[in-house]
């Protein structure tokens, strides 16, 4: 009896660090799959091209080509801070909300959904805080914007001159709803199909490596038409403000009502996602058991 509320107490300052190491651990595995970010971000570059400009593979290339190298990497820096930071917030507040609704929940059916649930949650915050990074890359990426907004400086001080609705929030509607079911997708879907994976004799971090990579193409895929939208929302800068059903009609409209060129570059942006995603969960699910 005597050595039970220090038992307790050790358990209550221990969770706080256990949740500190889901942050750690998130930014850490984010920050180290920044490189295949670097090395794909022509891939991630071509694809943006050809939502915007609904043009064929090889066209969009040899627009790039044709560019140089200099802008080539024109608007990378945004991702690659985003990218670590997102991992941060991602992975740690997912964990953090999971811990939260793990003490209120007493039904086993239900709490096989708390993952999920937790990743909706982290996802909505996500979308607040980096929808003005997607805003300043996708502007820097669209080579319509070179003359009048050259550098990142320009974009930030057009953007800031402008309503939070037109300006860095633009397309926060069609992102939270993208980042949410995504980031519920991923937590929910992660862990079965690691089990899945290991089942047959796999190692943890190969498991880890191919749940990531699923799960990240699945959930490309599905929400590939959000990912286009928002990038034809957020390209331009001024003129006249549309609502999201508004902006979608006229994408629907742009690729002649043909669901085949509404996924023109999907494949990209799956072989890209399965890169990143693969990595960065085979790294923070090392991680989270090594630290016990």
């Amino acid at each position: 009896m005597a050595g039970s509320p220090g038992n307790k107490d050790e358990g209550g300052l221990r969770d706080p660090m256990v949740r500190f190491h889901s942050y750690l651990h998130g930014g850490t595995s984010s920050l180290l799959s920044t490189l295949p970010t670097l090395i794909v971000f022509p891939v991630y570059k071509t694809v943006f091209r050809q939502q915007i400009h609904n043009t064929p593979v090889q066209q969009a290339v040899g627009q790039l080509l044709k560019e140089g190298p200099v802008k080539l990497y024109r608007g990378v820096a945004p991702p690659l801070l985003m990218r670590t930071l997102n991992g941060t917030l991602l992975f740690g507040l997912q964990d953090t909300l999971l811990c939260q609704l793990s003490l209120s929940s007493q039904n086993i059916l239900f709490t096989s959904a708390l993952p999920a649930l937790a990743g909706f949650g982290a996802g909505m915050v996500e979308a607040v805080v980096f929808t003005p990074f997607e805003r300043v890359q996708n502007v820097l990426q669209n080579g319509q914007n070179d003359r009048h907004l050259p550098t990142l400086k320009s974009v930030l001080v057009r953007l800031k001159a402008q309503r939070p609705a037109s300006g860095f929030y633009r397309a926060l509607l069609p992102i939270t709803a993208r980042n949410a079911l995504g980031s519920s997708l991923y937590f929910g879907l992660k862990g079965p199909v690691c089990a899945v994976v290991e089942a047959q004799g796999l190692s943890p971090v190969v498991s880890s490596f191919i749940s990531g990579m699923l799960t990240s193409m699945a959930i490309s895929l599905t929400l590939y038409p959000l990912s286009v939208l928002v990038a034809n929302m957020q390209a331009q800068v001024g003129g006249e403000v549309k609502g999201v059903m508004a902006c979608w009609r006229i994408l629907w409209e742009s690729r002649q009502r043909s669901v085949a060129l509404l996924y023109r570059g999907g494949s990209l942006v799956v072989l890209r996602s399965c890169i990143t995603w693969g990595i960065a969960t085979a790294i923070y699910d090392r991680q989270q058991k090594r630290s016990g």
